[in-house]
């Protein structure tokens, strides 16, 4: 198949055309893990793909238990199902661990102090009802004796959870929370490591597919072997397109491509799933999308899967303010449909404005 025709279906592979989940865990599901280090990002890539649906109502679906943030790869915040994050976190986050000797040496901890950390986390969780605040988070450290100076709190929090004790709540305020992992996740399923891959490789490819097994191990972080592997399971499809492998979810290919405008985050899998984002941008509008290539992704105005623009928001009193850089050729009343859902998902009337 041609670029053209792969890029639309990735957009069904994505939930962006027909949608087929109804609810907040069915689409975490359907990703298998989703980037979660932006909290505001992640609720709108929710709410881009659930139609109608509001900003607390989505607050809402995750509060229920079924899903939840942590580091399962990368050493970056996805939102996972709950039921899965052990596994994630023994087959993918795990690789993380590797140079945390080297960290400890930089910040003055030692692997005596981080699991301490450990019990010291668990223990005030536990004793303030199954959740804690991060700022209440690092008071413990620090009345158990435990430094939280410089990036050591930062540090502690994540290595607390990288070993699956504790995992990101919902905000309460504006201020993160932390759960005990095995209080949150009521449920727990336990693949052997070949069962895991397989559902790691089924799970990127039928919600980023068509692509190539480079990307899916860009995005899990694992060895190209472990990703063959997964693949060899998961009962896809291969594809040829315009001279490159790449494998795509058959029932993804049987329901078609997908196109249109849409208005999603920075921080969305439409680009953060990827390794190769040539297909859906050039350079040069890369590197608007990334200004600095520092890891800070700008939202996206997408048509038939190709970049358009950028987009801010500003939320005021009486409306929000969309403003619109374009990266390329276009009426923006083409796009303003894209971002009345926005609208409608923070409950205030769209005002757009556009940047020379």
């Amino acid at each position: 198949m041609d670029i053209d025709t792969a890029l639309s279906l990735r957009m069904t592979s994505l939930l962006l055309g027909a949608r087929s989940k109804t609810d907040v865990p069915g689409i975490v599901e359907w990703f298998g893990a989703m980037q979660a280090q932006d909290l505001n990002s992640v609720l709108w890539s929710l709410g881009v793909r659930l139609p109608g649906i509001t900003l607390p109502e989505v607050v809402a679906a995750t509060e229920r238990g079924d899903v939840v943030r942590t580091w399962p790869m990368r050493g970056t915040v996805h939102l996972v199902p709950s039921a899965d994050a052990h596994w994630m976190l023994e087959l993918a986050g795990v690789r993380s661990l590797s140079g945390v000797a080297k960290r400890w040496e930089y910040l003055g901890l030692d692997e005596k102090t981080a699991h301490q950390a450990m019990d010291v986390l668990g223990a005030a969780i536990a004793a303030g009802g199954g959740r804690l605040t991060r700022s209440a988070c690092v008071a413990a450290l620090n009345e158990g004796g435990i430094s939280t100076e410089g990036q050591r709190g930062y540090h502690l929090l994540w290595y607390v959870s990288q070993r699956g004790i504790t995992a990101i709540a919902p905000n309460q305020g504006s201020e993160q929370t932390f759960v005990l992992l095995d209080e949150w996740a009521t449920e727990r399923n336990s693949p052997s490591r070949e069962e895991a891959l397989a559902v790691l490789a089924k799970r990127y490819f039928q919600s980023h597919g068509p692509t190539t097994v480079k990307d899916f191990a860009g995005w899990t972080g694992l060895t190209m072997t472990d990703c063959r592997k997964g693949v060899d399971g998961a009962g896809l499809a291969r594809v040829d397109v315009d001279g490159v492998e790449m494998w795509a979810d058959p029932a993804v290919l049987d329901a078609g491509p997908a196109t249109g405008w849409w208005a999603l985050p920075g921080f969305d899998e439409y680009m953060l799933g990827y390794k190769d984002r040539s297909m859906m941008a050039t350079k040069e509008q890369v590197a608007k999308v990334i200004p600095g290539n520092n890891g800070i992704f700008q939202s996206t105005l997408v048509r038939d899967g190709r970049v358009m623009a950028t987009w801010k928001r500003t939320l005021g009193k009486k409306a929000v303010t969309v403003t619109v850089l374009p990266l390329a050729e276009f009426d923006i009343e083409e796009a303003r449909p894209a971002l009345e859902p926005f609208a409608a998902f923070v409950g205030l009337p769209l005002t757009v404005k556009t940047l020379p």
